[in-house]
């Protein structure tokens, strides 16, 4: 049966009407030469929401962070970073593998920051025997969680003392800017550069934006067409992204409310732990008391057409394609299965 409800990710959305019409009547050229129209608008308008002077259409969030850290650091280099952050972990290790840039990962806070003494303390001494300590490297949301809106600042100020460039990886930026009732600017303008994303919450197919300064960008454009990521008629696929931005953005105020709803009515069911009150934006975790009643509710809400990410611990995301009516139904589904639920013993 195929998924009709799918919880893994806010990547798993698919283009509306209106999206795809405006893909379908996108105004394109050859974007490598810099003459397509669409990619260009999409990268001066989200620079300049951003307030930064320009911007590079790369292929996804993994791209644009890696052509950051390149842009960022030299071989022998070194980016301070998150233990679970995904320019660490889960961006393949294109940093260290592809630019030679040795990274220093650090344990997260309990509210997703890293602690600027923790980091100062990890910074290497201008010595021949070490790497040189060149950027610190942020992640929000992470896990859903917001960091702090002083916390932008405090960092920024840190690395101006401490001659660190400062980098965010801002895949959900644009959902702490909806939970925390700001404007883009009051977050980014601390950083030297940004990773926006478009294809999670936002709902567009493909791609991220990466904004800085011209000069940061151009050495960036550079390292984006040597992995391979400089595109034809890229505007087709940037006109969805110009059309996310315009009419996606307020709208995750509804996913964050969907989240919560979701962690409320599990967290009801007995079986299932999930702190509804850690829930920030759009992604809750909940604790299913055993491996086999997880797997066994995994494979029943598979049969119900609902995709939920396996294992004891389970992150459910909600996105444009999750209605309340879903999240309704998939609390009916888990609390039916677990009333009936009887452990099979060997």
């Amino acid at each position: 049966m195929s998924a009709v409800i799918d919880f893994r990710s806010d990547t798993v959305t698919r283009p509306c009407p209106e999206m795809l019409r405006a893909m379908a009547t996108a105004e394109v050229g050859d974007d490598v030469f810099g003459d397509d129209p669409t990619v260009n608008k999409l990268e001066s308008s989200l620079a300049q929401r951003a307030g930064k002077d320009a911007g590079l259409f790369c292929t996804s969030g993994t791209q644009s962070n890696l052509v950051a850290l390149l842009g960022h650091c030299q071989r022998g280099d070194e980016y301070i970073v998150g233990q679970e952050a995904h320019t660490y972990k889960y961006e393949g290790g294109g940093a260290a593998v592809l630019g030679s840039i040795q990274p220093q990962p650090l344990e997260y806070e309990a509210d997703s920051t890293l602690d600027l003494g923790k980091v100062l303390a990890k910074i290497k001494d201008d010595d021949f025997h070490y790497a040189r300590s060149r950027l610190l490297c942020l992640e929000n949301t992470r896990s859903g969680e917001v960091l702090p809106l002083d916390y932008h600042s405090r960092a920024a100020q840190f690395c101006a003392e401490n001659k660190l460039a400062l980098h965010l990886d801002g895949a959900r930026l644009f959902n702490a800017v909806i939970k925390q009732g700001v404007d883009l600017q009051d977050i980014t303008r601390h950083y030297d550069s940004v990773s926006l994303c478009l294809s999670k919450g936002l709902g567009a197919p493909v791609g991220s934006v990466l904004v800085g300064s011209k000069p940061l960008i151009d050495e960036a454009r550079r390292w984006r067409k040597m992995l391979g990521g400089g595109m034809r008629q890229a505007g087709i696929l940037a006109a969805a992204g110009l059309y996310a931005l315009d009419n996606n953005v307020e709208r995750l105020a509804e996913d964050h409310r969907n989240a919560i709803l979701l962690a409320q009515g599990l967290a009801e069911l007995p079986g299932i732990h999930c702190d509804a009150s850690a829930v920030q934006t759009n992604m809750l975790f909940i604790i299913i008391e055993g491996d086999q009643r997880a797997s066994a509710l995994t494979a029943h809400l598979l049969s119900k057409g609902i995709l939920i990410t396996g294992g004891t611990v389970m992150r459910l995301v909600t996105h444009r394609d999750i209605s309340r009516d879903n999240i309704s139904s998939t609390i009916a589904e888990c609390d039916q299965f677990l009333a009936n639920y009887v452990e099979q013993t060997p």
